[in-house]
């Protein structure tokens, strides 16, 4: 990946450094063949980074750094670019804890930016997500499209504060003269997910693991854009290096549109598995995602140059679920 070479003696920042997103973006760093790069990785859990990073103890490139984003960031450390992928993205969060989601979202922005702004941060990368389209009129989500988000309920804590972020992010480009570009991923799957991450393709692997039928809490009618995660973070790469200042960017894989009930039984045919019906409870049912269909448009994103990888969504589940084992 050329444009990896960008980043030749920058010291990065990586919050939500032991999530799926922001891990893989570490790993995407730190494997790079002979990249000089110092990689600061951010995270709340210092026991799960150690094992996730086991691999990069004894590089001096790489560095943990304890750190809830919910706080002002304390060090003295001047972050050539700062990529802020910590968010509470489990519905289960949605549902029980609303307000620590939106102050999470809408503080973690501005702590990181004050923070860059008073040490000459290059670049600040806002990972945001593709739930500020909320419910939409059956068209692909471009860039400049918003939909119906129901602002007085408490499950709209994660697309609003998500909307507020990336505006804070114009706001602060606006004011201060900050660079700041934004990326929207749509729903992405990987290795390596938390213990407390309950998002549905989390859920089904875990089934699968434990030689259990695939749970169904829903028709599973709702259809989606995917992205593998190692997709994902060459996508962030490209919008960090290439975005342009101040604009949001889409990230999917258009061959990779399915449905929930489709998503279960591919997971459920690689595992050798079939797929049952449940009822949800109420609290569950309070963490889902009301919007029924969300389709990314991409080529904003590809006119910057990224494509992604080769192979089809069930070798990369396969891929996923291997590595998960």
């Amino acid at each position: 990946m050329a444009e990896i070479e960008k980043l030749r003696g920058k010291t990065l920042l990586v919050t939500g450094a032991t999530g799926l997103i922001g891990s893989a973006f570490v790993d995407m760093l730190l494997r790079a063949d002979d990249l000089d790069v110092t990689v600061y990785a951010a995270g709340r859990n210092e026991e799960r980074a150690r094992r996730r990073f086991a691999e990069y103890k004894d590089d001096e490139r790489y560095h943990f750094l304890k750190y809830d984003v919910t706080e002002p960031l304390d060090c003295d450390v001047c972050f050539d670019y700062i990529i802020h992928a910590a968010s509470n993205a489990s519905p289960n969060f949605f549902a029980n804890n609303p307000v620590e989601v939106m102050l999470a979202n809408i503080n973690g922005v501005k702590n990181l930016l004050d923070y860059g702004r008073a040490h000459d941060m290059q670049r600040f990368l806002y990972v945001s997500s593709g739930e500020v389209y909320g419910e939409g009129d059956g068209r692909v989500f471009t860039e400049d499209y918003y939909g119906y988000v129901d602002i007085n309920s408490p499950r709209s804590c994660y697309p609003s504060s998500k909307r507020a972020a990336e505006t804070l992010c114009a706001a602060y480009g606006k004011e201060y003269g900050m660079d700041c570009v934004i990326a929207r991923p749509s729903h992405t799957y990987g290795p390596y997910f938390t213990e407390s991450d309950n998002r549905v393709y989390a859920q089904f692997i875990r089934n699968i693991q434990r030689g259990e039928d695939i749970v169904m809490k829903s028709t599973g009618s709702q259809f989606r854009s995917w992205c593998y995660v190692d997709d994902c973070v060459s996508a962030l790469l490209y919008i960090l290096l290439e975005g342009k200042s101040g604009e949001a960017y889409n990230i999917a894989d258009n061959t990779s549109n399915i449905s929930i009930r489709e998503l279960a039984e591919m997971i459920a045919e690689i595992g050798n598995r079939k797929v049952i019906m449940q009822l949800p409870d109420d609290a569950e049912k309070a963490g889902y995602n009301v919007v029924t269909k969300s389709v990314f448009s991409t080529a904003k994103l590809e006119a910057l140059g990224w494509r992604v990888k080769e192979g089809d969504m069930k070798s990369k589940m396969k891929k996923t679920i291997s590595k998960c084992s």
